[in-house]
């Protein structure tokens, strides 16, 4: 079987591709999905004065705006209806998985596989429409006491910005959902992509005018090309870096013939926790910038402090910022996968790793390699992160040559092709099945 999946996957090929009529349809819905999307992005909220706005973004773009705008395609600088992007229903799964190990009632439907999902999903989807009625309602607080961003402030404003980006939140959420049933890949990852991607002519038209001006020296632009580089090969090779665990499985007896047991693994990825651990650690920093610059330098001494200390490129904000990559590195590892749930698993399907006892000591072993790969992978996450990090502060790189932005689309990326590789595959499995059926009735 193995080396027929081999033989078919060194077939794929334009022509494969060409017969691929289903697989042909999805990657079209999904482009023309994304397309939609994009063009959210440029329609403005009601009630928005575009000069006035593009003013206080340009005082406040250094903060968590920024990071903001970059996952939101730019959609937040243009105060957008999709300003708020995905980012509500990211929060909300990630609330609702952390949930799943203090509540019983979720860890219940955690296991009760489809129809468990199925519900888990829908307090999601709840608690997307809540976090984004929250955000959305402090997003039109601070729009108008923001100086004359908004022409007519009051309670309408409020509450017609409230309904606009919470819908546009909820119909991305939707729109997600549809590619990922419809389409190729992972909807919401793609979105989160697409606005990444699109935004990158224009980040490096800016990053080549400050070489123009002189602000950046022809030698960084060199070396921040083949850094870029050099980040995406690393990305590439840990992304796909897995510990193989064997799994084997003992002789079974049916009727009067015995079966040998067949052997597996059990792949532990070097960076289980993916691209979470920069994102909550940059945006925890970042909202001290964010406050001060809302308050515009009024606040108390100790925020203007805090916030001089942890500026781009300050060893103290780099020093936290570290930290918060390698704690939520391991929790969140901790989160989605249970070294216990998997030992049982095993033990109930009858497999054992080799020298290990089923059970609680295979749950230990387990545990014990997951947290030395998990060493690895916030090491590597740390170094991808912070190496871009010093030039966003030193030379006032855009955000999209970051280690997170890098990471979410070389990721999104890799996912994307093994999926239409896994089509094409089905596809030609597909078409050796019916040839073999033809020949069967010729004969």
């Amino acid at each position: 079987m193995a080396s027929a999946a081999e033989q078919l996957a060194a077939n794929l090929n334009f022509s494969a591709f060409s017969k691929a009529t289903e697989l042909k349809k999805r990657i079209w819905f999904t482009l023309g999905a994304l397309l939609v999307y994009r063009l959210g992005t440029y329609i403005p909220l009601p009630g928005i004065d575009p000069a006035a706005l593009a003013q206080v973004f340009q005082q406040q773009q250094s903060g968590i705006l920024g990071v903001f705008d970059m996952f939101a395609g730019g959609a937040v600088g243009r105060m957008a209806i999709f300003a708020l992007a995905i980012m509500p229903y990211i929060s909300a799964s990630i609330i609702i998985q952390l949930m799943t190990s203090v509540s019983p009632h979720l860890a219940q439907l955690k296991k009760e596989g489809e129809q468990g999902r199925k519900q888990i999903n829908q307090y999601t989807r709840y608690g997307t429409v809540v976090l984004a009625t929250l955000q959305a309602y402090g997003i039109a607080i601070g729009l108008e006491g923001a100086g004359n961003v908004v022409n007519d402030p009051g309670i309408f404003f409020r509450a017609t910005t409230v309904i606009t980006l919470v819908g546009g939140t909820v119909f991305l959420m939707w729109l997600g959902e549809q590619i990922t049933s419809r389409g190729v890949g992972n909807g919401i990852s793609l979105i989160i992509f697409s606005g990444i991607v699109a935004e990158l002519p224009r980040a490096l038209a800016g990053t080549l005018e400050l070489g123009r001006q002189g602000a950046i020296s022809t030698a960084i632009i060199l070396f921040l090309a083949v850094m870029v580089i050099a980040v995406i090969m690393g990305i590439v090779f840990v992304e796909r870096a897995q510990r193989r665990l064997l799994v084997q499985y003992p002789k079974r007896q049916v009727g009067n013939k015995l079966y040998g047991g067949d052997s597996s693994h059990l792949p532990l990825k070097l960076n289980t926790a993916g691209v979470i651990p920069p994102i909550f650690a940059s945006s925890l920093l970042l909202l001290p910038i964010t406050i001060a610059n809302f308050t515009a330098g009024q606040g108390p001494d100790w925020l203007n402090t805090v916030t001089a200390l942890l500026g781009h490129g300050q060893p103290l904000y780099m020093a936290f910022y570290a930290a918060g990559i390698i704690f939520f590195a391991f929790f969140y590892t901790a989160i989605v996968f249970n070294p216990a749930d998997t030992a049982d698993n095993l033990k109930k399907y009858g497999g054992f790793i080799p020298g290990i006892r089923p059970g609680q000591r295979t749950a230990e072993y387990i545990d014990y390699v997951l947290t030395r790969l998990t060493v690895l992978g916030a090491l590597y996450l740390t170094i991808v992160c912070l190496l871009p990090e010093i030039l966003i502060s030193q030379y006032s790189v855009p955000f999209y040559f970051g280690g997170t932005s890098l990471l979410i689309v070389v990721s999104v990326t890799m996912d994307t092709v093994s999926q239409v590789q896994s089509h094409l595959l089905a596809h030609q499995y597909e078409g050796l099945i019916k040839k073999s059926k033809l020949r069967g009735a010729k004969r």
